[in-house]
């Protein structure tokens, strides 16, 4: 059984069609890339797989007990806040000294606890923010852009740390990312968003479709070997002719608040 699986589900937020009759499924051991271009719908489709949104029409269905870990696009601390990490690990829930050394262990950022929130430089910032998601003990780890701001060295890194995780805890991994070069050699499967899913599959199919290149160019292909796991998964692409609801340009539908 499906992680959370998604049966045409639509989106109508402000009268505009975010997303239209999409159909997905995640399963656990994957790591599931989301691209499209801005307005494409991809963080509400996000939002919408952790209930902050509800569908206008269609289900989603998670499997029974599911835990999610959830890393935002992007949180924002005020610089005169007291916060330091080890009290942002116990939000919402308090968690003990040892719960969040190991999670801080897990993701390779050891000896933060005691330093303000606003003073960490970018990586350690989204380390700590998927320290915070690893708390859940997640059978899905959700990542909305979550190396937005980071150089491509230290994104690659976040990106074998991601593949790293997956391996120790089992669970599934579904990411968005701009970061085409990255992600389209760090993922077992791609879905090309655009309002609707017009093409998904293994990397090396959807970066050659029709759909994708209509979108993105031809301009990813020489890049896949920056960071490249071993794929357990093999997906012919599949794409959808049709052309859905084209984005809103006066609207950018990924939201950027944190949940």
């Amino acid at each position: 059984m499906s992680l959370v699986s998604l049966k045409g589900v639509s989106i109508r937020m402000g009268g505009h069609l975010a997303l239209s009759k999409v159909d997905f499924a995640i399963d656990r051991g994957e790591i599931v890339t989301v691209v499209g271009p801005n307005g494409s719908g991809k963080s509400t489709l996000m939002r919408t797989i952790i209930g902050a949104i509800r569908p206008t029409e269609g289900t989603v269905t998670p499997a029974r007990g599911l835990r999610i870990g959830y890393v935002p696009q992007r949180l924002h601390i005020e610089p005169p806040l007291p916060m330091n990490v080890r009290r942002f690990l116990s939000l919402p829930r308090r968690v003990s000294d040892r719960e969040a050394q190991a999670a801080l262990e897990q993701v390779e950022a050891t000896g933060l606890d005691n330093r303000p929130m606003a003073g960490l430089s970018g990586g350690q910032f989204q380390r700590v923010l998927l320290a915070r998601a690893l708390l859940t003990r997640p059978d899905l780890l959700i990542l909305d852009e979550a190396t937005q701001g980071l150089d491509q060295q230290g994104s690659a890194a976040f990106y074998r740390l991601i593949e790293q995780l997956r391996q120790e805890l089992g669970c599934a991994v579904l990411m968005v990312s701009h970061e085409l070069h990255v992600v389209m050699a760090a993922s077992d499967r791609v879905i090309c968003l655009n309002g609707h899913v017009c093409c998904e599959g293994a990397p090396e199919h959807v970066a050659s479709a029709p759909q994708y290149r209509a979108l993105f160019g031809t301009g990813t292909g020489g890049a896949l070997a920056l960071y490249r796991h071993e794929h357990n998964h093999s997906h012919d692409a599949h794409c959808d002719h049709g052309h859905g609801p084209a984005p809103d340009p006066d609207h950018d539908h990924d939201h950027r608040e944190a949940s």
